[in-house]
Protein backbone atom coordinates (compact mmCIF):
# COMPACT_ATOMS: atom_id res chain seq x y z
CA UNK A 1 0.00 0.00 0.00
CA UNK A 2 0.97 3.28 -0.61
CA UNK A 3 1.84 5.69 2.23
CA UNK A 4 -0.39 8.85 2.29
CA UNK A 5 0.55 12.16 0.29
CA UNK A 6 2.56 9.72 -1.67
CA UNK A 7 3.02 11.34 -5.35
CA UNK A 8 0.49 8.73 -7.48
CA UNK A 9 0.28 10.51 -10.59
CA UNK A 10 2.68 13.77 -11.87
CA UNK A 11 2.01 15.51 -14.41
CA UNK A 12 5.15 18.17 -15.54
CA UNK A 13 4.77 21.26 -18.16
CA UNK A 14 2.54 18.72 -20.78
CA UNK A 15 1.99 20.25 -24.18
CA UNK A 16 -0.50 18.46 -25.64
CA UNK A 17 -0.54 18.85 -29.83
CA UNK A 18 -4.05 16.99 -31.51
CA UNK A 19 -4.45 17.06 -35.56
CA UNK A 20 -1.37 20.06 -35.48
CA UNK A 21 -3.16 22.15 -33.06
CA UNK A 22 -1.73 22.29 -29.61
CA UNK A 23 -4.95 21.71 -27.16
CA UNK A 24 -2.64 21.68 -23.67
CA UNK A 25 -0.11 24.68 -22.96
CA UNK A 26 1.79 23.64 -20.08
CA UNK A 27 -0.33 21.38 -17.78
CA UNK A 28 1.59 21.12 -13.87
CA UNK A 29 -0.61 19.10 -11.33
CA UNK A 30 0.14 16.40 -8.88
CA UNK A 31 -1.77 13.79 -7.69
CA UNK A 32 -1.05 12.07 -4.38
CA UNK A 33 -2.84 9.14 -2.38
CA UNK A 34 -5.59 9.26 -0.70
CA UNK A 35 -6.34 12.65 -2.91
CA UNK A 36 -9.55 13.60 -5.25
CA UNK A 37 -9.11 16.31 -7.49
CA UNK A 38 -12.09 17.76 -9.76
CA UNK A 39 -11.16 19.66 -12.94
CA UNK A 40 -14.01 21.78 -14.16
CA UNK A 41 -13.67 24.02 -17.14
CA UNK A 42 -15.58 25.01 -20.45
CA UNK A 43 -16.47 23.02 -23.31
CA UNK A 44 -13.72 23.13 -25.25
CA UNK A 45 -11.31 24.01 -22.77
CA UNK A 46 -9.00 20.73 -22.94
CA UNK A 47 -10.42 18.28 -20.40
CA UNK A 48 -11.08 15.06 -22.64
CA UNK A 49 -7.98 15.71 -24.75
CA UNK A 50 -6.17 15.96 -21.11
CA UNK A 51 -7.67 12.09 -19.85
CA UNK A 52 -7.08 10.74 -23.12
CA UNK A 53 -3.35 11.84 -23.27
CA UNK A 54 -2.91 10.35 -19.77
CA UNK A 55 -4.45 7.23 -21.16
CA UNK A 56 -2.18 7.14 -23.76
CA UNK A 57 -4.13 7.37 -26.97
CA UNK A 58 -2.46 7.75 -30.05
CA UNK A 59 -4.21 10.43 -31.36
CA UNK A 60 -2.23 13.14 -28.84
CA UNK A 61 0.74 14.26 -29.06
CA UNK A 62 2.98 14.92 -26.24
CA UNK A 63 5.60 17.68 -27.41
CA UNK A 64 6.78 18.19 -24.57
CA UNK A 65 6.59 17.81 -20.48
CA UNK A 66 6.22 14.16 -18.21
CA UNK A 67 3.94 11.67 -17.22
CA UNK A 68 4.77 9.89 -13.84
CA UNK A 69 2.77 7.07 -12.70
CA UNK A 70 4.20 6.23 -9.13
CA UNK A 71 7.10 7.69 -10.01
CA UNK A 72 7.80 6.38 -13.61
CA UNK A 73 7.58 8.50 -16.74
CA UNK A 74 5.19 6.76 -18.52
CA UNK A 75 5.01 8.55 -21.97
CA UNK A 76 6.12 5.86 -24.25
CA UNK A 77 3.83 3.41 -22.73
CA UNK A 78 1.25 1.79 -24.56
CA UNK A 79 -2.78 2.15 -23.03
CA UNK A 80 -2.72 -1.80 -22.42
CA UNK A 81 0.56 -1.26 -20.71
CA UNK A 82 -0.67 2.12 -18.70
CA UNK A 83 -3.50 0.13 -17.62
CA UNK A 84 -0.88 -2.66 -16.28
CA UNK A 85 0.31 -0.35 -14.35
CA UNK A 86 -3.07 0.06 -12.85
CA UNK A 87 -3.87 3.36 -14.70
CA UNK A 88 -7.92 3.37 -15.37
CA UNK A 89 -9.74 5.98 -17.31
CA UNK A 90 -13.70 6.02 -17.58
CA UNK A 91 -15.08 7.30 -20.12
CA UNK A 92 -17.43 9.94 -20.92
CA UNK A 93 -19.15 8.11 -23.60
CA UNK A 94 -18.55 3.95 -23.17
CA UNK A 95 -18.57 2.30 -26.32
CA UNK A 96 -21.04 -0.77 -26.87
CA UNK A 97 -19.75 -4.32 -28.30
CA UNK A 98 -22.77 -6.70 -29.14
CA UNK A 99 -21.86 -9.82 -29.04
CA UNK A 100 -19.26 -9.43 -26.24
CA UNK A 101 -21.10 -10.23 -22.12
CA UNK A 102 -20.08 -7.92 -19.44
CA UNK A 103 -18.90 -11.55 -17.84
CA UNK A 104 -16.40 -11.79 -20.43
CA UNK A 105 -15.43 -8.48 -20.70
CA UNK A 106 -14.23 -7.78 -17.12
CA UNK A 107 -12.70 -11.42 -16.64
CA UNK A 108 -10.57 -10.25 -20.03
CA UNK A 109 -9.45 -7.17 -18.39
CA UNK A 110 -8.65 -8.87 -14.97
CA UNK A 111 -6.52 -11.15 -16.64
CA UNK A 112 -4.97 -8.50 -18.56
CA UNK A 113 -3.91 -6.07 -15.61
CA UNK A 114 -2.79 -8.81 -13.56
CA UNK A 115 -0.90 -11.02 -16.31
CA UNK A 116 -2.06 -14.39 -15.50
CA UNK A 117 -5.57 -16.65 -15.95
CA UNK A 118 -8.15 -15.83 -13.29
CA UNK A 119 -9.43 -19.08 -12.11
CA UNK A 120 -13.35 -19.19 -12.63
CA UNK A 121 -14.20 -19.58 -8.58
CA UNK A 122 -11.99 -16.82 -8.04
CA UNK A 123 -13.36 -14.51 -10.60
CA UNK A 124 -17.20 -15.80 -9.32
CA UNK A 125 -16.23 -14.99 -6.01
CA UNK A 126 -14.81 -11.61 -7.21
CA UNK A 127 -18.13 -10.82 -9.42
CA UNK A 128 -20.65 -11.52 -6.74
CA UNK A 129 -19.10 -9.90 -4.17
CA UNK A 130 -19.00 -6.78 -5.85
CA UNK A 131 -22.59 -6.62 -7.79
CA UNK A 132 -23.71 -7.54 -4.48
CA UNK A 133 -22.38 -3.84 -2.60
CA UNK A 134 -23.21 -1.99 -5.95
CA UNK A 135 -26.87 -3.15 -6.45
CA UNK A 136 -26.37 -4.68 -9.47
CA UNK A 137 -28.36 -7.99 -10.49
CA UNK A 138 -26.59 -10.82 -11.82
CA UNK A 139 -28.32 -10.81 -14.87
CA UNK A 140 -26.18 -7.94 -15.87
CA UNK A 141 -23.19 -10.31 -16.21
CA UNK A 142 -24.87 -12.07 -19.63
CA UNK A 143 -25.90 -8.65 -21.62
CA UNK A 144 -23.66 -7.60 -24.14
CA UNK A 145 -21.22 -4.85 -23.29
CA UNK A 146 -23.31 -1.57 -23.19
CA UNK A 147 -25.57 -2.76 -25.82
CA UNK A 148 -28.47 -0.94 -24.68
CA UNK A 149 -27.42 -0.13 -21.68
CA UNK A 150 -29.02 3.34 -20.18
CA UNK A 151 -26.39 5.76 -19.27
CA UNK A 152 -26.66 5.08 -15.41
CA UNK A 153 -26.25 1.09 -16.45
CA UNK A 154 -23.08 2.15 -18.70
CA UNK A 155 -21.36 4.16 -15.18
CA UNK A 156 -22.08 0.98 -13.09
CA UNK A 157 -20.36 -1.00 -15.26
CA UNK A 158 -17.46 0.99 -15.09
CA UNK A 159 -17.55 1.55 -11.32
CA UNK A 160 -17.78 -2.69 -11.24
CA UNK A 161 -14.73 -2.91 -13.71
CA UNK A 162 -12.82 -0.39 -11.52
CA UNK A 163 -13.78 -2.05 -8.61
CA UNK A 164 -12.03 -5.50 -9.79
CA UNK A 165 -9.11 -3.76 -11.45
CA UNK A 166 -8.47 -1.79 -8.11
CA UNK A 167 -6.23 1.09 -9.82
CA UNK A 168 -3.51 3.30 -7.97
CA UNK A 169 -5.17 6.16 -10.14
CA UNK A 170 -8.58 6.34 -11.81
CA UNK A 171 -9.17 8.96 -14.76
CA UNK A 172 -13.13 9.74 -14.70
CA UNK A 173 -13.99 11.70 -17.62
CA UNK A 174 -16.94 13.33 -17.24
CA UNK A 175 -18.70 10.52 -15.33
CA UNK A 176 -21.90 12.48 -14.88
CA UNK A 177 -22.63 13.44 -18.35
CA UNK A 178 -26.47 12.51 -19.40
CA UNK A 179 -27.40 10.91 -16.04
CA UNK A 180 -30.52 11.90 -14.47
CA UNK A 181 -30.72 12.62 -10.58
CA UNK A 182 -31.11 9.46 -9.54
CA UNK A 183 -27.99 7.61 -11.69
CA UNK A 184 -26.35 10.63 -10.65
CA UNK A 185 -26.24 9.49 -7.14
CA UNK A 186 -25.82 6.08 -7.99
CA UNK A 187 -22.80 6.97 -9.86
CA UNK A 188 -21.50 9.44 -7.16
CA UNK A 189 -22.02 7.00 -4.17
CA UNK A 190 -19.93 4.40 -6.49
CA UNK A 191 -16.98 7.03 -6.66
CA UNK A 192 -17.25 8.13 -3.10
CA UNK A 193 -16.55 4.43 -2.69
CA UNK A 194 -13.73 4.11 -4.62
CA UNK A 195 -11.98 6.15 -2.46
CA UNK A 196 -9.19 4.98 -0.58
CA UNK A 197 -5.41 5.61 1.22
CA UNK A 198 -3.50 4.23 -1.68
CA UNK A 199 -5.51 5.56 -4.45
CA UNK A 200 -5.80 9.08 -6.41
CA UNK A 201 -8.77 10.10 -8.27
CA UNK A 202 -8.71 12.70 -10.98
CA UNK A 203 -12.84 13.74 -11.66
CA UNK A 204 -13.22 15.41 -14.72
CA UNK A 205 -16.57 17.74 -14.56
CA UNK A 206 -18.53 20.44 -16.10
CA UNK A 207 -21.08 20.40 -13.58
CA UNK A 208 -21.25 21.63 -9.58
CA UNK A 209 -23.80 19.06 -9.25
CA UNK A 210 -21.52 16.26 -9.30
CA UNK A 211 -19.26 17.69 -6.59
CA UNK A 212 -22.31 18.28 -4.22
CA UNK A 213 -21.87 14.22 -4.09
CA UNK A 214 -18.48 13.85 -4.36
CA UNK A 215 -16.52 16.44 -2.30
CA UNK A 216 -12.73 16.78 -3.91
CA UNK A 217 -9.64 17.55 -2.12
CA UNK A 218 -8.76 19.95 -4.94
CA UNK A 219 -10.61 21.56 -7.78
CA UNK A 220 -8.53 23.11 -10.75
CA UNK A 221 -10.14 25.24 -13.51
CA UNK A 222 -8.93 24.72 -17.29
CA UNK A 223 -9.46 26.87 -19.52
CA UNK A 224 -7.89 27.05 -22.94
CA UNK A 225 -5.26 24.47 -22.24
CA UNK A 226 -4.05 25.44 -18.97
CA UNK A 227 -4.93 25.40 -15.67
CA UNK A 228 -5.50 29.10 -14.72
CA UNK A 229 -6.84 28.76 -10.99
CA UNK A 230 -6.77 25.68 -8.20
CA UNK A 231 -8.37 25.84 -4.65
CA UNK A 232 -10.38 23.87 -2.21
CA UNK A 233 -14.32 22.61 -2.83
CA UNK A 234 -15.78 25.82 -2.41
CA UNK A 235 -14.65 27.01 -5.88
CA UNK A 236 -17.25 24.59 -7.04
CA UNK A 237 -20.10 27.05 -5.69
CA UNK A 238 -17.89 30.25 -7.09
CA UNK A 239 -18.09 28.85 -10.35
CA UNK A 240 -21.52 28.26 -10.07
CA UNK A 241 -22.11 31.44 -8.84
CA UNK A 242 -19.97 33.48 -11.59
CA UNK A 243 -19.08 31.44 -14.18
CA UNK A 244 -15.53 31.19 -16.06
CA UNK A 245 -15.89 34.75 -17.03
CA UNK A 246 -14.09 35.88 -13.95
CA UNK A 247 -10.88 33.76 -14.67
CA UNK A 248 -10.34 34.55 -18.53
CA UNK A 249 -7.96 37.73 -17.41
CA UNK A 250 -5.87 34.05 -16.17
CA UNK A 251 -5.28 32.48 -18.92
CA UNK A 252 -2.10 34.06 -20.16
CA UNK A 253 -0.77 33.15 -16.72
CA UNK A 254 1.55 30.26 -16.65
CA UNK A 255 0.16 27.05 -14.68
CA UNK A 256 1.58 26.84 -11.41
CA UNK A 257 2.23 23.47 -10.03
CA UNK A 258 -0.54 22.01 -8.03
CA UNK A 259 -1.06 19.37 -5.52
Amino acid sequence: MQPLNTPLLEITDLVVRVEGKTVLNGISLTLKAGEVHAIMGRNGSGKTTLSHTLMGHPKYEVISGSIKLKGEDIKGLSPDERARRRLFLGFQYPVAIPGVTVANFLRSSLRAVRKDEVPPSEFRKLIRKEITTLGIPETFMTRFLNDGFSGGEKKRLETLQMRLLQPSVAVLDETDSGLDIDALRTVADSVNSLRAEDRAILLITHYQRMLDYVQPDHIHVLLDGRIVKSAGPELAKTLEEKGYDWLDNLKTTPAAVRG
